[in-house]
């Protein structure tokens, strides 16, 4: 065999949907958790210096801003493993894998690996859906923050006293009801938008909503991967099992016959 058909029949042993799906699962939690963390730390300085002036209201909102960074720290680590478990997986259910080492053959231990990592996979699938629902609500509170900003610069507004147009974040349960100043208006609230930290948080948490939505994406994509390979290796185990006994039977076969031929041949 030649250099050219060693390198196609290695190439065949590559498990490309597994491979994709990895792809899409590395870039989705990259996204969710690096754009996420730097969006929290961009989200407690905007609340610090504009709606928390008094450090002990937001304290308990920056406690928790901080465990969810950590918490970040650890789902990067996690999905990074899992996902290189999972491409492992898909290099060993491979069809061409199996052709190339003929020795191959599956067990009862793999079969249940396979299916520990369809049950798994399917829970993980799960808390992403509420992780994506999650993503989306700091994106939904800076959207409306942004409109009423570009509310307040439209040519309507100045029919209007622009001072009555007030965000107030304390309705949404960020910061206690006693918190100083609590909310922004008119032009201050125009020069809240305009600062860097809102324009980069704002953006990031859309980045990381959607990376959560690719994470989602994949983990569907990983899942109908592991259901076809331990539906494959059940299959093969099955014709494993038929082929051993068709094995036995024509070796019962063969001695019988053998045994036949000598007793005739001593008969005769």
């Amino acid at each position: 065999m030649g250099c050219f058909e060693c390198c196609i029949k290695c190439l065949g042993g590559v498990p490309y949907a597994s491979l994709v799906a990895t792809i899409l699962c590395f870039s989705g939690v990259a996204l969710f958790c690096g754009c996420g963390h730097v969006a929290l730390t961009g989200t407690v300085a905007i609340l610090e210096t504009h709606f928390s002036k008094v450090t002990s209201d937001h304290a308990m909102l920056t406690d928790i801003i901080q465990l969810m960074q950590y918490v970040i720290y650890g789902i990067a680590s996690f999905f990074f493993l899992y996902g290189i478990i999972l491409l492992a997986e898909g290099f060993y259910t491979t069809s061409a894998v199996k052709e190339l080492h003929s020795e191959f053959k599956t067990t009862i231990c793999g079969r249940c690996i396979s299916g520990m990592f369809v049950f798994l996979t399917y829970i993980l699938g799960i808390a992403w859906l509420g992780v994506f629902g999650f993503s989306a609500v700091p994106v939904f509170l800076f959207y409306n923050m942004w409109s009423t900003c570009a509310t307040i610069k439209s040519p309507m507004a100045n029919l209007t006293d622009i001072d009555s147009i007030c965000v107030d974040v304390r309705q949404y349960g960020i910061i206690p009801w006693n918190a100083t100043p609590g909310k922004a208006c008119g032009s201050t609230l125009g020069d809240i938008c305009n600062t860097s930290e809102f324009y980069l948080s704002y953006h990031l948490y859309i980045v990381a909503c959607a990376g959560a939505g690719a994470t989602v994406i994949a983990l569907i994509h990983f899942l109908m991967i592991l259901s076809a390979n331990w539906a494959y290796l059940k299959d093969a185990s099955q014709m494993h099992a038929y082929q051993d006994i068709k094995m036995k039977e024509e070796r019962e076969l063969q001695d019988i016959t053998s045994r036949s031929k000598e007793c005739l041949n001593s008969y005769t």
